[in-house]
């Protein structure tokens, strides 16, 4: 069973900047796609970034340009940078790892971390 841990989420002022990082127990090497998702208070979860296994990244509408995310085979872990943050931007940000073994496709979550942007 693979476990997640989210960290780098806090308070940060409007225009500021954040890393968060998801460390997985185990290799991510067989992971298909990796991404982070948030929830604010109210609101429906909603795919922020992913990437996949061969490096291809995907990103909501509401961060182009903003936000990268990356991955780190060698460190098991995968990143989102997030840069020029807005108030909107507040959230609870949860890592998901999909894999598959050709039959079902298997899904690990991490906790979150609470990111705020408030000045």
């Amino acid at each position: 069973q693979l476990q997640l841990v989210e960290s780098g989420g806090g308070l940060v002022q409007p225009g500021g900047s954040l890393r968060l990082s998801c460390a997985a127990s185990g290799s991510i090497f067989s992971i298909n796609f990796m991404g982070w998702y948030r929830q604010a208070p109210g609101s429906q979860r909603e795919l922020v970034a992913h990437i996949t296994r061969d490096g291809d990244t995907n990103y909501a509408d509401s961060v182009k340009g903003r936000f990268t995310i990356s991955r780190d085979n060698a460190k098991n872990t995968v990143y989102l940078q997030m840069n020029s943050l807005k108030p909107e931007d507040t959230a609870v940000y949860l890592c998901n790892f999909r894999k598959t073994n050709g039959i079902r496709w298997y899904d690990y979550w991490g906790q979150g971390t609470q990111v705020t942007v408030s000045s």
